[in-house]
């Protein structure tokens, strides 16, 4: 069976990969995300542009500690309204996050990067619009307070798998993509590769 090496740390990344029958090794890539974001930013990036780019550098990190082996880089980027936000910092800071969001239309985009021997062979970003109900400030203090150790590392402050899909109206796009990882189209492109059985 072939070994995939996930450089990213998410857990649900690694249990979606798992559930698929994959064998899949976790090595989180160290990198200067704020650093990065700011410079492609300063470039005039788009928000695909910084999934994208945020998704190589993690797949290169991990590619080139592993020269021989399958690596997947992945990330996410919530843009509103042509602007990206970052993981809250704080209570406070997603307080106000999600008060941005709320009644609003995002997207939410989900880059992979997959290398083979130090080389990048695949690309691919899925895009999602999720949209906020208008919740009351009240709801909003009472899921922050029930949730924030669960959503303290999610973009966005939520996740759509657990209570954060309260907040919804609508959702478009691919449920697995808005989890962070466009599984089906990766296991495509691995069964095409013949780098699993299909």
């Amino acid at each position: 069976m072939t070994f995939l090496i996930l450089a990213s740390g998410s857990e649900i990344r690694a249990t979606l990969l798992r559930n698929a029958g994959l064998a899949v090794s976790v090595q989180p890539a160290r990198i200067d995300e704020e650093n990065l974001r700011l410079s492609l930013q300063a470039e005039g990036a788009t928000s695909a542009d910084l999934a994208d780019a945020l998704a190589e550098h993690k797949a290169l990190r991990i590619a080139q500690k592993n020269p021989e082996g399958l690596v997947l880089g992945c990330d996410q980027i919530l843009d509103l309204e042509g602007k990206p936000l970052s993981k809250p910092e704080n209570p406070e800071h997603a307080r106000s996050q999600l008060q941005q969001l709320r009644g609003k239309t995002h997207q939410l985009l989900s880059a992979c990067v997959l290398y083979h021997q130090g080389q990048p062979v695949w690309w691919h970003t899925a895009v999602a619009r999720l949209t906020m109900r208008n919740f009351s400030d009240p709801f909003l203090d009472a899921y922050l307070q029930q949730h924030w150790n669960d959503i303290r590392h999610c973009v966005g402050c939520y996740q759509l798998e657990g209570p954060g899909i309260r907040l919804f109206s609508r959702v478009e796009g691919d449920y697995f993509g808005i989890l962070g990882l466009p599984i089906l189209e990766l296991l495509n492109v691995l069964t095409q590769r013949k780098d699993i059985d299909g």
